[in-house]
């Protein structure tokens, strides 16, 4: 089973910066999607920033030109970097990796669908 591990998350004041970490562990032969979804309070979860197999991103409209989504695949490691944040920020950020493609010792693939991690919390102070 593919896990992912968040990390990064804390409090932070208004206009402040985060970076959130998401390891995976395995190696992604390849996948869809990977990226960051947040919840707050009493809402729904949204999309925040998303990265494609190929590179694309993809950014939620309020938190473009402010966070950056970004891969490096030594590490098998998505990162949400987050500047000039904003208390409406303030949710638990997940992270999730869509239909990914693992290599297996045995020399087969394994696909796993919608995999999510466990949530960071992250607050702005105002």
């Amino acid at each position: 089973q593919v896990q992912l591990v968040e990390s990064g998350g804390g409090l932070v004041q208004a206009g402040g910066s985060l970076r959130l970490s998401c390891l995976a562990s395995e190696t992604f032969f390849s996948f869809n999607a990977w990226g960051w979804y947040r919840q707050a309070p009493g809402k729904q979860r949204e999309l925040v920033a998303a990265i494609t197999g190929g590179g694309s991103t993809n950014y939620a409209d309020s938190v473009k030109g402010r966070f950056t989504i970004s891969r490096d695949n030594a590490k098998n490691t998505v990162y949400l970097q987050m500047n000039s944040m904003k208390p409406e920020d303030t949710a638990v950020y997940y992270c999730n990796a869509d239909t990914v493609t693992i290599a297996t010792m045995n020399l087969t693939f394994r696909r796993f669908h919608d995999i999510w991690g466990q949530g960071t919390q992250v607050t702005v102070s105002s």
